[in-house]
């Protein structure tokens, strides 16, 4: 299984500025909404042999809709991300994250101003 985590640098202040904003509704939108994107774009660039890779990849929301999380459940998917010695890796979880980071934080962002 495939899984990425990330911090975000001044992420004390943000939660302290949406707490004082009361825009929790919002956040739980944004998250969604970015989980979603992810979810999309992994499904996209996932190399498809039999599908399975393709169809194992879900989305769920964590800490009652204030996170989110993308997986995969093919047993092979972190082989697929990353490679082996006799495999070439065909990245599709890491390169969906990259693109839908600066998004994400730019909602965010935007939601805090």
């Amino acid at each position: 299984m495939s899984n990425y985590n990330f911090s975000v640098k001044g992420q004390d202040l943000l939660i302290r500025k949406l707490k004082q904003k009361a825009q929790k509704g919002a956040v739980k939108a944004i998250v969604k909404s970015h989980t979603a994107n992810m979810e999309s774009k992994a499904q996209e660039l996932a190399p498809v042999d039999t599908g399975n890779l393709k169809r194992g990849i879900s989305s769920q929301l964590l800490k009652g809709g204030m996170a989110g999380a993308v997986i995969s459940s093919a047993e092979y998917s972190g082989y697929q991300e990353f490679g082996t010695r006799f495999m070439a890796a065909q990245p599709y979880m890491g390169p969906a994250w990259r693109k839908e980071r600066p998004l994400f934080l730019s909602d965010l962002h935007n939601l805090v101003r």
